[in-house]
C-alpha cells in the first residue's frame, strides 16, 4: 500500500531526513508542509492536503504544532501525534497532572502564580530544588536552586520577563540520580529503543552535551513506558525516566521527539521501525473510514 504522507516541519533536521529517506525508499509519496509558508482555512482543507493518508507533526515551535494538529483533525486527516497528545506533552503542568492521574511515578511538583507563593513552594521542598519553564525543551531555562538568595533572584528575573508563561512557577523536587537519565522512544507505548544520557552536569540532556549509550528497558521500565504513553494519549513519544532508590520515576513525556542521538547510540533501525508504525496507523485509519462508509 503506497501512502501519501504529509510531513509538517519548519526546519528539516537529521531526524526528519531519516524519516524522509525511509518513506521514499518504500516508495511512499511525501508532501513536505512548511508551516512557515502554509495557511489553514477553518472551513475546508487546502487542495494539496486532499489525498493525504496521514500527517506527521515535526514542527519545532510548540504553538505551530498545537494549531496545525488541530486543523488536520478538523479536516478529518489522521495526524501523529494527535492534538490531545501534543497539548498535554507541550505543557509541563499538563504533563505532570496526566502522569499523576494515571498513577505513574513522577517527581513531586508544585505550581504557583506569584513570586510569594512560589517562594513558599521552594521553601517547602528545601534546597536544592528545581524551577522549570512550563513550556520548553533541550533543558533550556531550567534552574537548580541551592539557596534562598538564589531562589529570590531567579523568581524576580522570571517575574519581569514579560511572557505570561514565566508567571507560572513550576517547582519540582530535586531527584538524586546516578549522573544519568534515560530516554525511551516508543510508539503507542511499545519501546523501540532506549539510551542513557550521562553527564557531570545535573542536566543530563543530549542537547546539552550528555554522552549517550544503549539502555535495554527491563520489565519495570517497559511497564512505565506503556503507562506513561497511555496517560498522554499515545503516539510517537520520548519517555524520560530517572533511576531512584525506589525504582524509576518518569519526569516527562515528549512529543515531536528527536531521535538522532538515539539513532547513533543503538543498532535498532529507528526510522524503519517508526515508518512500520506509521504504515499500520494509516492502514487502521483507512479501515475505520471504510467501515464508516459501509455502515452509512
Amino acid at each position: 500500500m503506497t501512502l501519501q504522507v504529509g510531513i509538517l516541519y519548519s526546519r528539516i533536521r537529521k531526524d526528519e531526513k531519516l524519516l524522509l529517506n525511509e518513506l521514499r525508499e518504500r516508495d511512499h509519496e511525501v508532501e513536505k508542509i512548511d508551516v512557515r509558508k502554509q495557511t489553514f482555512d477553518i472551513s475546508e482543507a487546502p487542495a494539496e492536503f486532499a489525498d493525504l493518508d496521514i500527517v506527521v507533526d515535526r514542527c519545532l515551535a510548540t504553538s505551530r504544532s498545537l494549531y496545525a494538529t488541530q486543523f488536520f483533525e478538523a479536516y478529518g486527516i489522521p495526524v501523529v501525534n494527535s492534538h490531545e497528545t501534543a497539548d498535554i506533552c507541550a505543557d509541563k503542568v499538563k504533563n505532570s497532572l496526566a502522569l499523576e492521574k494515571a498513577g505513574v511515578p513522577t517527581p513531586a511538583t508544585k505550581v504557583a502564580f506569584t513570586k510569594e507563593t512560589a517562594m513558599e513552594a521552594i521553601e517547602e521542598f528545601g534546597y536544592p530544588c528545581v524551577l522549570k519553564p512550563v513550556v520548553g525543551s533541550w533543558g533550556r531555562l531550567m534552574a537548580k536552586i541551592d539557596s534562598k538568595d538564589a531562589a529570590e533572584a531567579i523568581l524576580e528575573h522570571k517575574a519581569t520577563l514579560g511572557h505570561y508563561e514565566h508567571k507560572v512557577f513550576y517547582v519540582q523536587e530535586f531527584v538524586e540520580k546516578p549522573g544519568r537519565d534515560i530516554r525511551v522512544l516508543a510508539t503507542d507505548g511499545e519501546p523501540i529503543a532506549g539510551m542513557v544520557r550521562s553527564s557531570d552536569h545535573w542536566i543530563t540532556n543530549a542537547a546539552k552535551g550528555a554522552e549517550t549509550d544503549v539502555f535495554e528497558p527491563d520489565e519495570e521500565a517497559k511497564a512505565l513506558v506503556r503507562k506513561a504513553s497511555d496517560a498522554v494519549g499515545g503516539g510517537l513519544l520520548g519517555i524520560d525516566l530517572m533511576e531512584t532508590e525506589d525504582g524509576y520515576t518518569v519526569h516527562e513525556v515528549n512529543h515531536t521527539v528527536e531521535f538522532k542521538a538515539l539513532d547513533g547510540a543503538v543498532e535498532t533501525d529507528i526510522a524503519g521501525t517508526v515508518v512500520d508504525w506509521l504504515e499500520s496507523k494509516a492502514e487502521a485509519a483507512t479501515e475505520d473510514e471504510d467501515e464508516l462508509e459501509v455502515s452509512a
